[in-house]
């Protein structure tokens, strides 16, 4: 097969191709394993369609091609789209978001700005605010759609970090960080992995968070806080955490805002996927006072059960975003002379402290041009499935799929606390049990080793997918329940095969 011009005629077979893989693999989640190493071996025939794996000189076509991806792809993908993937905090993807998600690849859109695609652009300007209807936000709040939780909060921090640079009075984003003093970041001990990335990214380090945890769990210690924001006497971000990835705890969002007040800091709220706390009157509690964040991180491929690619992230004075990406014009792109640069405002407009060269672009009335306010600048449409999932589904059938899912947390816990083998480390405030293997008689010393190898043979035995964690100094499991199809059933062979594997390990 030589040039793609002559492969028109293919789409129609090749989309039928794809569907008609679809719809078994779709039906099959339920009750197949999650993985099975055994099918490895046929990852080779991936690149076999040459001598010694080379890039084929002549294609295959696209029929032939997307027959070899289809029927390798669906015998050994991890299937973490399905009911028993409970390794780290995956969703799946609903029935809207997965049509929506083909629609969008369909479509093909360039989500950099309205020029290049109102559809896209408009898709996104609600999506976002139904997003932000969704977790009770002030409407005063901007967003972007962007990759992850990772990149939520690397925007989230990138526009702290220009923040933080006006009240040096430097306009970061002209001069860059050259001859500023470090900029202070505090945390209590949840802090994830993604937000030391993102601040390793915007040049900060990684390690130079300073992290104040009153315990081996990482529960924040509020006073030594206070006494390193009265001794720094300057501007600062503080990090707040809404959902652990060990047990699903969560920072006092509402203290460490009344903190950040005081002394005026930025905060950040990390929430990939304890903001959807919000949906549920048992566990609103847990995020009340995100609403007085300056910024919030968020990921719409766990809870929300879209595909990845999916975060977002939300800050209260929106004019910021645009001030943190837009890019420098080119002759083809907007720059000077658009709308996102045409107009400056002066100052914040929030309550914290300002400098005088606190001045960021407007936001227009008219369309937002997103590639300006977020890292990326071709940017794949993809509000697309989460404008359908939320459409699909409403405020009530998305509240309804969290208060099922914390229902399928509580009766794991219950199972686990009933098991004589089984003990759980952690209360379960959302939707994480972490546990360990605990067979009677065992001395401590050697249950370190077992749960590494419980947590080894689960994935390798591949029926359910939980993995191992260290909680309070423990190796345990964690497993997540954010899954828009899992049920009781799947709950339940969790447990038998954690047990049926842990009395194997004893056996040998």
């Amino acid at each position: 097969m030589g040039d793609p011009l002559h492969d028109r005629d293919s789409a129609e077979a090749v989309l039928r191709q794809v569907y008609g893989a679809a719809v078994p693999y779709l039906a099959s989640l339920a009750d197949r394993p999650v993985h099975d190493p055994a099918t490895e071996p046929l990852l080779a025939e991936l690149s076999d369609l040459a001598d010694g794996g080379r890039l084929p000189e002549k294609g295959v076509g696209s029929v032939a091609a997307l027959e070899r991806l289809l029927r390798i792809g669906t015998t050994v993908a991890t299937h973490s789209a399905g009911p028993r993937f409970f390794h780290f905090v995956v969703g799946g993807a609903t029935p809207a978001a997965l049509a929506a998600d083909w629609t969008t690849a369909l479509l093909d859109q360039n989500a950099v700005s309205w020029t290049a695609s109102p559809l896209a652009t408009e898709v996104e300007t609600i999506a976002l605010r139904w997003l932000r209807e969704l977790f009770g936000l002030p409407e005063s709040y901007g967003g972007v759609l962007v990759t992850s939780a990772t990149f939520a909060n690397f925007t989230s921090l990138g526009v702290a970090t220009h923040w933080w640079a006006e009240q040096h009075d430097v306009d970061v984003a002209a001069d860059g960080l050259t001859g500023l003093p470090r900029m202070p970041v505090l945390s209590g001990g949840y802090l994830h992995a993604s937000s030391r990335k993102a601040l390793q990214m915007l040049g900060h380090g990684r390690d130079t968070v300073e992290v104040y945890a009153r315990d081996r769990v990482g529960r924040v210690d509020l006073p030594a806080i206070e006494r390193r924001l009265a001794e720094l006497a300057g501007p600062a971000v503080l990090i707040a955490n809404a959902g652990e990835v060990n047990a699903g705890h969560f920072d006092p969002i509402d203290t460490l805002a009344d903190i950040a007040e005081r002394y005026g800091a930025w905060l950040h709220v990390d929430g990939a996927f304890g903001l959807f706390a919000a949906l549920s009157p048992r566990t609103a509690d847990l995020v009340r006072g995100v609403e007085r964040a300056d910024s919030i991180a968020c990921d719409a491929h766990k809870w929300l059960n879209v595909p990845y690619e999916s975060g977002f992230a939300f800050v209260r004075e929106p004019s910021r975003l645009p001030a943190a990406f837009g890019m420098p014009g080119a002759a083809y792109l907007p720059g000077p002379g658009s709308p996102l640069w045409s107009a400056e405002v002066g100052g914040s407009t929030g309550s914290r402290p300002s400098s005088a060269r606190s001045v960021q672009p407007a936001v227009p009335a008219g369309p937002v041009d997103y590639a300006a306010h977020g890292p990326e600048s071709s940017r794949r449409a993809r509000s697309m499935p989460i404008w359908a999932t939320l459409a699909a589904y409403g405020r009530d059938g998305h509240r309804a799929m969290v208060e099922r899912q914390l229902d399928l947390a509580q009766r794991l816990a219950r199972l686990v606390d009933e098991a004589p083998d089984l003990e759980r480390l952690a209360e379960v405030p959302l939707c994480i049990v972490c546990f360990r293997a605990r067979p009677p008689h065992l001395p401590a010393g050697e249950l370190d080793d077992l749960n590494r190898r419980l947590g080894a043979a689960l994935l390798a035995d591949g029926r359910v997918f939980a993995g191992t964690t260290v909680y309070d100094g423990r190796v345990a499991l964690r497993p997540a329940i954010v899954n828009w199809q899992t049920t009781e059933a799947d709950i339940d062979l969790l447990v038998e095969v954690v047990r049926e594997l842990l009395a194997h390990l004893a056996l040998s």
